[in-house]
Order: structure tokens, then C-alpha cells, then sequence
């Protein structure tokens, strides 16, 4: 195949099939700290096209403020049950309002509430407090819509390299690395 994200979408599609996962669609987005140290968190992975893959949070969260100063993130998928990983290197951008909007739209009620009460990645001093908060802004906006705070959205990854692993029982692995030269996918195959 020559277009890796037709191939990361095929296995992707393939890995949600039977999945032993509560959430299938979680993979590790990496991104870089103020000290320059990698920070790996899962995101639930939102959809994947040839503009890249997405995923959401909150924008003042610690990822969204270190993809402000520094959009190169790394995300990978290890999809144990159907013996792939993958690995994608590249930048992200912000969606855009009506793009987030349209994600946030397909959060349940209870997870866009939970939004508006946290602030992610913020110190608490008693993480039981937050039922209390939860239940305080339900009973006050029961009969409301939940609109999207201005601090939540998403990003697109857009992939410069993407490495597909095959797992092998005898440790030879088939790694596939494609990488974008002039907006042309190059396919390299490395030892495993």
C-alpha cells in the first residue's frame, strides 16, 4: 500500500473489531515539556483522514499548553490483540471552532459537564469535592444544552513519518516506515 494513512485507518478499523479494550480507541499522544522532556498521556483517538489524526482536551490542559510552545508530537498505537503497532510522528495543529464543535457534540451529556467542571491537569486539594461540583452544575443546567467551554477543543496530527510494526511470535517483525518527502509518502522497510 502507498498511502500509510489508508493503512493506519484499515488497521485501526480492524483493531476496534473485538477488542478486549474498555476504550478502543485510545492511543498515546507525546509531546514535549517545558524542560524538554517527552510527556505521554491516552487520548481517545476521534478520526483519521488524510489531514491527519484527531483527538480532544482541553486547551489549557498541560498537552494543549506544550503543543502551544511546541507542536511536534509523536502518537503511538499498540493494538496487542491483533499483533500492530504503530508509531506516527508529526505536528499538530488546533482544530478549528467548527470542527470542535462538531466533536464536542458527539461527548455524552455526563462528559461534557465533567469538561465544564474540571480543569485538567490544575492541582486539587481533594479529588471527592468534584461529585459535589458535578452534581451542583447538572441540577443547575438540567434542562439546558451543554454548550462547549472556550478552553475545550482538539488537534489534528498532521504525520510526517509512520512506522507499522507487524508483530511476529519468532521476533522477526515487519517494520514498514514511510515518510513524507514533498508531500509524497517514501516506503523503507527496517530490520526489526
Amino acid at each position: 500500500m502507498n498511502n500509510p494513512i489508508e493503512q493506519f485507518s484499515q488497521w485501526w478499523e480492524q483493531a476496534l473489531i473485538d477488542s478486549p479494550l474498555k476504550q478502543k480507541s485510545a492511543v498515546c499522544v507525546s509531546t514535549i515539556d517545558q524542560e524538554g522532556f517527552p510527556a505521554a498521556r491516552f487520548v481517545d483517538l476521534k478520526s483519521v483522514s488524510n489531514e491527519g489524526m484527531v483527538f480532544c482536551t482541553y486547551l489549557s490542559s498541560q498537552k494543549g499548553i506544550e503543543i502551544s510552545k511546541c507542536n511536534k508530537v509523536a502518537l503511538t498505537a499498540w493494538w496487542d490483540h491483533i499483533g500492530y503497532q504503530v508509531r506516527v510522528t508529526g505536528c499538530a495543529t488546533r482544530l478549528s471552532d467548527i470542527d470542535a464543535e462538531k466533536y464536542w457534540k458527539t461527548r455524552t451529556r455526563s462528559a461534557q459537564i465533567t469538561t465544564h467542571v474540571c480543569e485538567q491537569s490544575q492541582l486539587i486539594a481533594n479529588p471527592s469535592m468534584l461529585g459535589g461540583k458535578v452534581a451542583e452544575y447538572t441540577q443547575s443546567n438540567e434542562a439546558e444544552p451543554i454548550e462547549r467551554p472556550v478552553n475545550w477543543g482538539g488537534y489534528r496530527i498532521k504525520p510526517i513519518r509512520i512506522e507499522f510494526l507487524t508483530f511476529k511470535e519468532d521476533r522477526l517483525h515487519i517494520r514498514e516506515l514511510y515518510t513524507l518527502c514533498n508531500e509524497k509518502w517514501n516506503r523503507a522497510y527496517l530490520q526489526p
